[in-house]
């Protein structure tokens, strides 16, 4: 399989094949991740989108702090910071107010089910990035995947009705498929825990601003609620983020994003069984078809193998 970055684009071989501890980092993040999609409508109960966005960052800055300072990860580059700021402020800032904000009319396992468009994005974004060329399958994958969208969008709502709030986990979509390609060619220049704690602390404070009301919520919320923002805070953003980079590291962001198409059965079964979101079969229907077009987008066949000669004859270089 090509990975995503072509020769040039950084020094790094990344292996072609994902190896155990590949698959045991994504596994990981999936799980924590997965189960964000509850933990956010449980908390949206007492916290506005924005206040938990910030609560979520600021928890998971914290505990990245602590880790940079008890391992001594050095600083990231000078000349890769504005990247870093820009990359946290879309991937995170945005990535998380939007999807917080969403949440307030669509159903945990719907936004799941949306999010699931991140590796088509990946793949469109980097062949507009880096210039790589869509095949035939990629482009019909990307159709089906928006027809399934489009599905999921029409029954997005609590109730059976358009729900046009859906549309920001597209945004969301877009923002961290960003944060995915543009993270990449950073790992090979720096530290992968420098570069997410660096992320990490720009997308907080370009967070603030809509949190504002944080302390007062705090103090008057109930304790599972308060228990949630804590569960977001370390297990899917510092546990989950870490695993999710770890895993760039060592294979291509294709590959790995290849993944994010088994979160939205876990999320909606623990939609189902944490909040009782019972999903229609329309929202199955569209979340299958969604599904199943992000992985004909991401599918490549695979080339035919040559057999190799039984002995090479010495050819005369001009």
């Amino acid at each position: 399989m090509r990975t995503l970055f072509p020769h040039g684009i950084f020094p790094m071989q990344t292996p072609e094949r994902l190896d155990g501890r590949a698959l045991a980092y994504i596994g990981i993040a999936l799980l924590t991740w997965s189960s964000a999609y509850a933990a956010i409508a449980y908390a949206l109960a007492s916290f506005t989108p924005g206040e938990v966005a910030l609560a979520r960052l600021s928890i998971g800055s914290f505990c990245f702090a602590l880790l940079l300072l008890v391992k001594r990860v050095p600083m990231p580059a000078r000349r890769d910071w504005s990247q870093m700021v820009l990359l946290g402020v879309i991937g995170l800032t945005v990535y998380h107010l939007c999807l917080n904000s969403a949440e307030t009319r669509v159903a945990s396992g719907t936004a799941a089910i949306l999010i699931s468009l991140i590796p088509a994005a990946t793949a469109a974004l980097s062949a507009i990035w880096l210039r790589e060329r869509l095949s035939p399958r990629t482009l019909a994958g990307l159709g089906v995947a928006l027809v399934g969208v489009v599905m999921v969008v029409l029954v997005s709502g609590k109730d059976v009705k358009f729900e046009p709030m859906a549309a920001l986990v597209l945004v969301s979509v877009l923002a961290s498929a960003t944060f995915f390609v543009g993270q990449k060619p950073l790992f090979a220049r720096n530290s992968m825990l420098g570069v997410t704690g660096f992320t990490f602390f720009a997308g907080t404070l370009a967070t603030l601003p809509f949190g504002l009301g944080l302390p007062h919520a705090l103090a008057v919320a109930p304790a599972s609620h308060i228990g949630a923002l804590l569960w977001l805070g370390i297990a899917p953003t510092f546990i989950g983020y870490i695993a999710w980079n770890a895993a760039l590291h060592r294979a291509s962001a294709s590959q790995v994003s290849s993944f994010i198409y088994f979160s939205p059965p876990i999320a909606v079964l623990i939609g189902w069984v944490w909040l009782g979101e019972r999903p229609t079969l329309l929202t199955l229907v569209g979340g299958a078809v969604t599904v199943g077009g992000v992985v004909l987008a991401n599918t490549k066949r695979r080339a035919p193998q040559v057999a190799a000669p039984m002995a090479a004859t010495p050819v005369k270089q001009s």
